[in-house]
């Protein structure tokens, strides 16, 4: 029912500027195909035959994780922010300057920050959407589509599957080549990961993921957030009716004791500092053995949100401190490349001693 209410809620707020939206459709009906331009087809994962019948300049992404997706094969392209750009992104995605003055749209599926005047003040040719198909979201697309004029694309991207969803997208907007080379770095290093826990069988490390102030929020096993973090270790986070927010869900500390896990991952900003002195955590084994890490940030966490294809970075960095003896790669290199392709910046050493200054045990 909540998305049914958002959808009213998007009617009423969009009549003050329909004709707006009807402006920006109009001519992509109306204009002849440019000329040397070939018009195609594409399919999306709902099943959508979107018709292509001019060359793609404009688009902008649904959210969060479309949006980690465009920054890495087609940048140039954005004309809209699904997503706010921080501060710290600005020496790894080389366009920040533009790319931070674009118009902020908010999350167009499942969230409560949409300003659909925005968006359709835009003016983009298409809406990506990327991620994990959900109840009611086919339904929502067809809205922003139909208040908007902006033609909506969903293709279906998880963990297992990013490889196929990259070539998806690079079809889509023309860009195979680059996509090709994205999509076989996802596949080999997810095999190569899953090649790594096959080895490790049933001595996988026991933890947790916790972020927040305290670090008394932790990213729940059943959460899509969890999937990275539920391969490398077991996670010790099984919490009935579960948010699947990216802020996870809140325990106390008598909970994260009577788990008390081997091994804690921290998200940025929380109590990974000082967690050693703290006398609570200090009793918790993965604290009082040195067992415990502060999740990479910049540009993107690589661990648990946006669910995202930078988690494959998780995939190379925690079997490489948790299981060395089965990695035989060189992780500042593998970690370079994924910058150099997927963010189109060579990182220096001082970059990735800083990236991953509190991802190594002490």
């Amino acid at each position: 029912m909540k998305h049914i209410k958002k959808l009213i809620a998007m009617l009423l707020a969009l009549s003050l500027v329909f004709s707006l939206a009807a402006c920006g459709s109009q001519p992509q009906q109306s204009e002849p195909v440019e000329e040397g331009f070939e018009p195609y087809t594409f399919v999306d994962d709902l099943g959508h035959e979107i018709e292509i019948t001019e060359e793609l300049t404009a688009i902008v992404p649904s959210g969060q994780l479309a949006q980690v997706m465009l920054l890495g094969i087609a940048p140039d392209l954005m004309v809209g922010l699904g997503g706010k750009l921080s501060d710290n992104m600005a020496e790894y995605i080389p366009d920040y300057d533009r790319l931070s003055q674009l118009t902020y749209f908010g999350t167009v599926l499942g969230a409560a920050d949409l300003d659909v005047e925005a968006l359709a003040s835009t003016n983009a040719q298409l809406v990506i959407d990327m991620g994990y198909t959900k109840t009611g979201y086919e339904e929502e697309l067809a809205t922003t589509q139909e208040l908007t004029g902006i033609t909506c694309v969903f293709i279906e991207a998880e963990l297992d599957n990013y490889g196929e969803a990259i070539r998806k997208l690079g079809q889509l907007l023309g860009r195979e080549e680059k996509a090709e080379e994205m999509a076989l770095w996802c596949e080999e290093v997810y095999d190569r990961a899953l090649d790594i826990m096959e080895q490790v069988g049933d001595n996988k490390v026991n933890g947790i993921y916790a972020l927040g102030d305290g670090g008394l929020n932790v990213i729940a096993e059943s959460q899509s957030q969890a999937e990275v973090i539920n391969l490398v270790f077991n996670n010790l986070a099984v919490i009935e009716n579960a948010s699947g927010k990216g802020s996870g869900n809140p325990v106390n500390m008598e909970q994260i004791a009577l788990w008390n896990p081997d091994f804690v991952i921290f998200g940025a900003g929380s109590i990974y500092d000082t967690v050693a002195e703290d006398a609570a955590w200090s009793q918790i084994s993965a604290i009082a053995n040195g067992k415990y890490v502060e999740s990479p940030e910049s540009p993107h966490n690589w661990t648990v949100a946006p669910p995202a294809c930078q988690r494959y970075l998780a995939l190379l960095w925690l079997p490489s401190i948790l299981y060395p003896e089965y990695c035989d790669y060189d992780l500042q290199e593998e970690v370079t490349e994924y910058y150099e392709l997927f963010y189109g910046v060579t990182l220096t050493d001082e970059q990735y001693a800083a990236l991953t200054a509190n991802a190594f045990f002490k």
